[in-house]
């Protein structure tokens, strides 16, 4: 079996966590992130910032596993905001519409995005 693309670290500070995923996030790797959050809603928590500075790729997979968690968050009466979203993900959120879900209301897209700056 091989080895996942993808490392997750969580910390959490009384009902919120910090979600920090260092890779890529593509089919392969989508469950681990999944499984990370859906354990934060099954513990309690209800707010779950997810930093992906370090993360390098996102395709349609992992923007369906964050749309799906943040309406599971929602339904729990919590919030999942994504922060720092690599270029993949912020043209994927801009083409679909949905950056204001995952991203708050004051989403535009990433400049790098605007440029054509995506890899």
């Amino acid at each position: 079996m091989p080895f996942p693309q993808l490392t997750v670290h969580r910390h959490d500070r009384r009902q919120r966590a910090l979600i920090t995923l260092a890779g890529e996030i593509d089919l392969t790797s989508a469950p681990l992130v999944r499984t990370a959050l859906a354990q934060c809603l099954r513990e309690g928590v209800r707010t779950i910032d997810v930093d992906l500075t370090a993360t390098s790729f996102c395709d349609c997979s992992g923007l369906n596993v964050f749309l799906y968690a943040a309406q599971e968050v929602t339904a729990a009466g919590g919030t999942l905001r994504l922060h720092h979203p690599p270029p993949t993900l912020g043209l994927i959120l801009c083409l679909t519409g949905s950056g204001f879900l995952l991203l708050g209301e004051e989403f535009g897209p990433p400049a790098s995005v605007l440029a054509g700056d995506v890899r």
